[in-house]
Parts: C-alpha cells; sequence; structure tokens
C-alpha cells in the first residue's frame, strides 16, 4: 500500500472515530470534545493539500514505505 492510500485511510479511520466519541448518541461517546480533534485532521488535510507537508506522510517515508499514485 502506498504511502497517499495510508494517509487516506488513517485520515478517515480518525474522522470516523473522534466523530463516533464526540456525538451524544453514540455508544462509544466520551465527550463533545472530540469534535475538535476531527476539525484538526479535516484542516491538516486541506493545508495539505496547498503546501504538500504532511507529518504522517513524513514518517511513513522514514520507516520505508513507498509513495505511489493515489488515483
Amino acid at each position: 500500500m502506498s504511502i497517499e492510500r495510508i494517509v487516506m485511510a488513517f485520515a478517515g479511520i480518525m474522522i470516523m472515530l473522534t466523530l463516533a466519541l464526540g456525538t451524544e448518541g453514540s455508544p462509544i461517546f466520551h465527550h463533545a470534545n472530540w469534535h475538535w480533534f476531527t476539525a484538526f485532521i479535516g484542516f491538516n488535510l486541506l493545508q495539505s493539500s496547498f503546501t504538500g507537508f504532511c507529518p504522517l506522510a513524513m514518517i511513513l517515508k522514514m520507516v520505508g514505505k513507498k509513495p505511489g499514485s493515489a488515483f
């Protein structure tokens, strides 16, 4: 799996998890402040689309994952 696909999968999983943790009525509800983390993930995705800077991609590159064509 390429770096781009890992980053997209990780972001999607984290968004779904933090929404579930922050939404009342969810079976795993913890606290509404989890929505701040969801907003941080969205902001990071937006800024990385303009700047190309993604901390997770840098970490994955250091551990030996190969970049590829996401689409």
